[in-house]
């Protein structure tokens, strides 16, 4: 098994997809834990909303298996450029982080800290 971290993000109609991601991902992950979900705006000043939430939880698919279904997820939520309907980026696949820059991120920081005792990550850095 592979531990993975996941973050959720969603500028359209965000209660409602961030939910519908987070139930998705509860069935592609064993023991799957949730951060609380947390509203932020966006990172390019633009003024829109954001809600996002981190999912911390194993699978046996492998790395690229896992990034083709949380795409497969996305499209399913009819993502466009203009419409991030849902955002999922794969944080950590065992101890390799991906999405560098992302991680020093407020809305990472701050939610990480409820998912953290769920997963074994050692930060090097």
């Amino acid at each position: 098994m592979h531990q993975v971290l996941i973050a959720l993000g969603s500028n359209y109609r965000q209660n409602a997809h961030i939910q519908w991601a987070s139930e998705r991902l509860s069935c592609l992950l064993d023991d799957p834990h949730m951060s609380r979900k947390l509203w932020t705006q966006d990172i390019h000043g633009t003024g829109q909303w954001y809600m996002n939430r981190l999912v911390a939880g194993d699978t046996s698919l492998s790395l690229d298996e896992i990034n083709k279904k949380l795409k497969e997820i996305e499209t399913e939520a009819h993502r466009t450029k203009e419409c991030v309907t849902l955002d999922l980026d794969l944080m950590l696949y065992d101890q390799e982080r991906f999405h560098l820059r992302d991680w020093p991120r407020p809305y990472i920081q701050r939610l990480f800290p409820d998912i953290k005792q769920f997963i074994s990550y050692e930060n090097n850095d």
